[in-house]
């Protein structure tokens, strides 16, 4: 099996569940191979903001999250170098979901650029994620660490 074939639920396990800032903020990962994610994030009580909206932090949390498990499916441990993200409109319904897709893919330096939309499919923020490469991986056995 290739590594674009590779089979990523035991990671997405492991992305998902235990003590981890992403799990506990509510962000979960649905999908990752061949370089790419998508995730979601329920609207809750505690993602919003005194206004009544999804937090921009949580909207975040979510984005890096998602962009930094595409960039794992890659080969190499990433680290996040930068971000910038774009909070274009309010979030309607009870779900937000991400996608984050490659700009560059190159030795050290990968570049994500990920779209969050809403259950209206309308889009809610853009962003550009930048990883830095710290060196190949072996993905864990189930139960083991990322």
């Amino acid at each position: 099996m290739s590594e674009h074939e590779r089979d990523y639920s035991h990671m997405l396990e492991k992305v998902n569940s235990g003590p981890y800032f992403g799990p506990k903020a509510g962000a979960m990962v649905t999908s990752a191979g061949n370089g790419e994610a998508a995730g979601e994030l329920a609207i809750r009580t505690d993602t919003k903001n005194p206004m009544g909206v999804v937090h921009g932090g949580a909207l975040f949390t979510l984005a890096d999250t998602v962009a930094g498990t595409a960039a794992f499916t890659t080969g190499r441990n990433c680290v996040t170098l930068d971000s910038s993200m774009q909070f274009l409109t309010a979030a309607r319904g009870d779900k937000v979901y991400c996608t984050a897709k490659p700009k560059k893919a190159g030795r050290t330096i990968l570049v994500y650029e990920i779209s969050i939309t809403d259950a209206e499919d309308r889009l809610v923020a853009t962003g550009i994620f930048t990883f830095y490469a710290t060196g190949e991986h072996k993905l864990p056995e189930p139960g083991g660490t990322v």
